[in-house]
């Protein structure tokens, strides 16, 4: 036998029974905004135009440009459209720009943790030194938010063996790395399972547009064509359809453009899908 995680068993989806989400809706749909911030000069970057010598202002004005402006005009797309978002941060930004967190946390955005930055990843730590990280961006944004987060996106889907196993003992109810079912999983941990809720590597603007060089029309039809086969498919049984997008990305005008007619698309058939968050989903599926 190969070597296996041991997280969750093999499950054929068309194997599942029959279920349906609140008000029996059969799809549940979530928008995923992360929200970055980026050490000046050192860590791991997101470049637009990578090979850039230091001081590399291009690409570090371009990443600064999501949090100054692309995420305040996203904010205020979500707000005309009346969608609710998860809000995935670096805890980083609280220090940096929490006016912005303030905006959509008034706008009753959920927040869900994306570690401390995403100049490191987790990849690598020891257990010790992953344990503090997860704990001092837990302490973080409940010091700010009144209460701890219930889910967790380590940046750049980056774990060690060991990730699933402090996030449950952290508290974390969900986690959203694993992109393996179009259903929320339960996974084993060491002390207990925690639940899986879908994170999209195909809807993302990051890797489509950034790492696939989608254009910003694609990347529209991309959404809309996967939410229309999806609703379509939600029929049988319930199931997850994310949008993860990223404030310096989407948030361009053009794309932004592009964005605004896929997500009044999805608004338009709010009564036949669920359009809620990625926490009320894990809730969901948990006292399901």
């Amino acid at each position: 036998m190969l070597r296996s995680h041991g997280r969750y068993d093999y499950s054929p989806i068309v194997a599942r029974p029959a279920g349906a989400w609140p008000n029996g809706r059969g799809l549940a749909v979530y928008v995923a905004l992360n929200l970055e911030h980026y050490a000046w000069g050192e860590g791991l970057v997101e470049d637009l135009v990578p090979g850039i010598p230091a001081p590399d202002v291009l690409n570090n004005s371009w990443r600064e440009y999501g949090n100054r402006v692309g995420a305040w005009r996203l904010h205020e797309l979500m707000d005309t459209l009346s969608l609710p978002v998860t809000l995935l941060v670096n805890s980083e930004l609280y220090a940096a720009c929490p006016d912005l967190i303030t905006a959509f946390r008034t706008q009753g955005a959920e927040i869900a943790s994306h570690g401390r930055t995403n100049s490191e990843h987790q990849a690598g730590l020891a257990e010790a030194g992953e344990r503090s990280l997860i704990e001092l961006v837990t302490r973080t944004i409940a010091e700010h938010e009144g209460r701890p987060p219930a889910g967790w996106l380590s940046p750049w889907i980056a774990e060690t063996v060991r990730t699933p196993d402090l996030l449950q003992e952290a508290g974390y109810r969900y986690l959203l790395d694993w992109c393996m079912d179009d259903q929320p999983v339960w996974m084993q941990t060491r002390s207990g399972r925690i639940l899986s809720v879908p994170y999209p590597q195909e809807l993302n603007d990051s890797a489509a547009i950034i790492g696939r060089r989608v254009g910003a029309l694609e990347f529209a039809d991309m959404v809309i064509d996967q939410f229309d086969e999806m609703l379509e498919q939600s029929r049988a049984q319930p199931l997850v359809m994310g949008i993860a997008l990223h404030a310096m990305i989407i948030g361009q005008p053009f794309r932004l453009r592009a964005l605004r007619r896929a997500l009044q698309h999805i608004a338009t058939h709010r009564e036949r899908c669920w359009l809620t968050t990625a926490g009320a989903i894990a809730s969901a599926f948990a006292a399901g």
